[in-house]
């Protein structure tokens, strides 16, 4: 394995788009000194990546519940289909898994509220959410692990939840992953002691945000400091420029390292040791 020149901080080799080829994706990665997060959703893939990350140097696992797995349902996300498993958050199980040395967090855990199926009620499809997004972080005070954030049109409900934490004195951690809001958003996130990954979607063609002044992606980006940048593929979804319709990999995560160069004015090379630095800090690999 060659030195590690970036660490893809959210990625998904242990979902079913690589069920023929993750450890070929992974050597390939691991080759052009490319290391990797493989970040769970349930129990099943929090578990498969705990396993990846036992056997290979320069991968870690993350282990966690994602909101859209507390409801059976169909799920259409960037191409990829699939029937998303039913499940409540055990934290017994999760605790045995993050016990592990090979887990460097908790996630990937949040709100996502546009994936509700049309059955369940809304008020229990939110306060669901919450409850195991709450459960999820304090599993991840008690073991001093960061958080690995998902929020899907919830910024300002999953702010509410993380504030209150603050007011209570308690300091959380972590990044909030595949990030898409605006840049008073991503400001309260910074405030709060986060950092910000941005993947494949910052190298799209421009488009405003929805709710924010008339400010694209790639504003935001310029916005956040580098010292609380991370990068990520969050693959095998959102593959970058010039990669785009493909299944994404963590190999194609130095596109989006280059595009922030573009973007901040720096060079790749500024941007891969920093970033580097950020995530080894962050989550202490």
């Amino acid at each position: 394995m060659q030195e590690l020149q970036l660490i893809d901080a959210h990625c998904h080799l242990n979902f079913n788009a690589y069920k023929e080829d993750a450890d070929e994706v992974i050597s390939r990665s691991l080759e052009q000194g490319i290391g990797m997060f493989v970040v769970g959703s349930q129990s099943t893939t929090s578990a498969r990546a705990v396993d990846y990350a036992a056997r290979y140097d320069g991968v870690w696992a993350i282990v966690g519940l994602h909101p859209i797995h507390l409801f059976e349902q169909e799920v259409d996300e960037a191409e990829v289909e699939f029937r998303s498993r039913r499940e409540r958050f055990d934290p017994g199980h999760y605790r045995t898994l993050a016990e592990r040395p090979e887990v460097v967090g908790i996630g990937e855990c949040g709100l996502d509220y546009h994936h509700r199926p049309s059955r369940i009620d809304e008020g229990l499809f939110r306060s669901r959410q919450e409850e195991t997004f709450r459960a999820q972080i304090e599993l991840s005070l008690e073991l001093g692990l960061p958080l690995m954030i998902h929020c899907r049109e919830a910024h300002e409900e999953v702010l509410r939840v993380l504030e209150d934490y603050r007011r209570r004195g308690q300091v959380l951690r972590g990044d909030v992953h595949c990030f898409s809001g605006t840049r008073d958003i991503a400001a309260r996130y910074l405030d709060l002691g986060f950092h910000i990954s941005f993947t494949g979607n910052l190298t799209y063609k421009p488009r405003v945000i929805e709710g924010g002044n008339g400010e694209t992606l790639q504003d935001v980006a310029r916005q956040v400091p580098l010292e609380r940048l991370l990068v990520e593929t969050d693959a095998p979804y959102l593959a970058p420029v010039p990669h785009r319709g493909e299944r994404n990999e963590p190999a194609f995560v130095r596109h989006i390292a280059e595009k922030i160069a573009e973007i901040k004015g720096l060079t790749y090379e500024e941007v891969a040791r920093q970033t580097m630095l950020n995530t080894r800090r962050l989550f202490g690999v």
